[in-house]
Order: structure tokens, then sequence, then C-alpha cells
């Protein structure tokens, strides 16, 4: 599980630029999830329409992003099949503290990919 070589271009443009205005929204979100003990793996699934995973977290008119910004955990994507292997998964997913973990899903790519959180100054 690595970032794909496809994200550049098209999505790595809108993505990058909508992230810096949601980071820390997720950031404090995937805060959340931990502390509250839900999961250790909290997982944002975006998409530029509605889909059926996670809850919604940030809508695309609420902060004029380009996405949809849902909230998940890696409970719901076993249970729904998207991650067939659980201890693969946790072995490539990054400190949720230092990495937003985001589910892309669009007509031509779906995936996870990692994005650094902008570093506190």
């Amino acid at each position: 599980m690595q970032n794909d070589p496809e994200l550049n271009g098209k999505y790595l443009g809108t993505i990058t630029k909508d992230f810096v205005v949601v980071a820390d929204t997720l950031k404090e979100a995937a805060y959340q999830v931990k502390k509250r003990g839900f999961s250790d793996y909290p997982i944002f699934p975006i998409a530029q329409t509605e889909i059926p995973i996670g809850q919604l977290l940030i809508g695309r008119n609420e902060l004029a992003t380009a996405w949809n910004y849902n909230i998940s955990y890696l409970d719901e994507f076993v249970q729904r099949k998207l991650v067939e292997n659980e201890d693969e998964f946790k072995a490539a997913y990054k400190n949720p503290d230092e990495f937003c973990c985001l589910f892309v899903v669009d007509t031509e790519f779906t995936n996870f990919i990692f994005i650094p959180y902008p570093e506190d100054e």
C-alpha cells in the first residue's frame, strides 16, 4: 500500500489545495477517534459525490473544497471488505499524528493515500 503514481496530476492538485483548508480539522478528528477508543486507524474517505463509507465530516459546500470528507476507521473498511488483509494495512499505515490517511474514491481512481499534516509553526 503505497501512494499510487496515478495520483499525480488530476488528483494531487485538488487534494493538496483542499488539504491546506481541512488539515487541522482532520488532524483533530483523527486525534478524537483515537482518544475516544474508536480506533487507532482513522481513515478519511473523500469523494466529489456522496459515498456510503463513514460519516460526512466536511461537505464540499461548507469550506468550498473540491471533495467531501468523511470520517471512518479500519473496522468499517474490514467489514465492507475494502481492506482484505488487516495486518498488511496496519503495517503500511503511517503515524496518524503525522500523516492523514485518505481513501480517495472517484470514477477512475480508488486508493489509500497518506498526506503529511503541515508542521506546526
